[in-house]
């Protein structure tokens, strides 16, 4: 792949991580006024079940809990894979990074002169800092999807809620 293939392909990748970022940060707005209405119109339900204890929503008030439980279960597994799939990217870079750097201790050790010596070390300098940003983009992109991951269930059923608890106008 050439450099403006590879500057092609990173700014692709940064612009999908863009959009993510942006559709979570609205999707965000929409859970946060979901949620408004729905701790509305459950306390509605309540008040209402306080004062004539025949009106109360056993069912509604149920789900308070049950709903929330499983919304979160499913953020937080969510968020457990993310983490595993970046431990595992990470473990494999480290691992491939040592074995680079072995190479470019042996490359600087055995080479002919002083100026042969400071290339190997500067390719590999070179080399590291373009993996290291590549690795660091690709981190930033998976804890972006993770982020969006993690919230939609939470997204879904307070939208869900808001929808079902709305009162016809």
């Amino acid at each position: 792949m050439t450099e403006f293939e590879k500057a092609i392909k990173t700014g692709r990748r940064l612009t999908r991580d863009g959009a993510r970022a942006a559709n979570t940060a609205l999707s965000g707005g929409e859970m946060m006024k979901a949620a408004g209405d729905v701790i509305n119109a459950r306390l509605e339900i309540m008040a209402a079940g306080l004062t004539d204890p025949r009106k109360i929503d056993l069912a509604e008030m149920s789900l308070m809990s049950s709903e929330k439980v499983e919304a979160l279960s499913a953020s937080a597994s969510a968020m457990a894979k993310t983490f595993g799939d970046i431990g595992g990217r990470v473990g494999s870079g480290v691992m491939t990074e040592a074995g680079l750097a072995s190479k470019a201790a042996t490359s600087i050790a055995t080479a002919a002169t002083p100026a042969a010596a400071m290339q190997a070390q500067y390719s590999y300098a070179v080399g590291w800092w373009s993996r290291a940003s590549a690795q660091m983009l690709t981190l930033n992109s998976a804890l972006l999807k993770g982020q969006a991951d993690a919230m939609r269930p939470i997204h879904r059923t307070a939208v869900a809620n808001a929808k079902r608890l709305k009162k016809p106008t």
